[in-house]
């Protein structure tokens, strides 16, 4: 869903407001040139915020890598670190690898809520290169159907529950055989990915 305010950008850019991929090639190339490179700055800015809001808002990692980037460049246009042009650039290169970066999961065979706890597994690079694609796949998926099945209703019980499942996530990490010396990270993180996810599933 497009908002209002982007409406209004495109609008004063002179450019048609697209209903769906926002972050097209073609619409990043009709940014690219437009006459205002101000609205062009601005315009980006929102639209990624959009993305980054609508597309990985459950998915921790990914929300806060893109949020990260997205706020250094702003923060060194609007310091005068870099010209316009440049950090129109900088932008452009952002929603396409944030485009990519979306498109991951059709690629692995992962729907959204694997694919975040894909992420969660993949920040330790040991694990990517001791363990692979498919093994951590694999993890990503059972972590799903587990945790998605214990999701937390009653608030009475909800600190025995954690225990519980942070239990259950150290166990299948050690039966793949995740690093041993990541695998308390790996559980922090998953938990905390588990933790966003469960409001998206129904938890009170």
């Amino acid at each position: 869903m497009v908002s209002a305010e982007v409406v209004d950008i495109f609008r004063a850019g002179g450019l048609n407001c697209p209903d769906i991929g926002i972050l097209s090639e073609e619409l990043l190339e009709d940014v690219h040139h437009m006459k205002e490179p101000n609205l062009a700055v601005e315009l980006l800015e929102r639209l990624l915020k959009d993305d980054i809001r609508s597309r990985v808002r459950t998915n921790l990692l990914q929300q806060a890598k893109f949020s990260e980037l997205l706020q250094q460049s702003l923060h060194r246009y609007r310091n005068r670190a870099i010209e316009t042009a440049q950090v129109i650039e900088e932008l452009i290169e952002m929603a396409k690898k944030f485009h990519a970066a979306a498109q991951r999961g059709e690629q692995l065979g992962l729907n959204g809520d694997e694919m975040a706890f894909y992420d969660a597994l993949a920040t330790s690079e040991a694990a990517v290169r001791e363990l692979g694609d498919e093994t951590l796949k694999a993890i990503a998926v059972e972590l799903t159907q587990k945790l998605r099945a214990s999701v937390i209703v009653d608030r009475s019980v909800r600190e025995t529950e954690r225990a519980r499942l942070r239990v259950m996530v150290t166990m299948l990490l050690k039966r793949y055989k995740y690093p041993p010396d990541k695998q308390e990270e790996a559980t922090d993180t998953v938990l905390r990915q588990a933790e966003s996810l469960s409001q998206a599933w129904g938890a009170l």
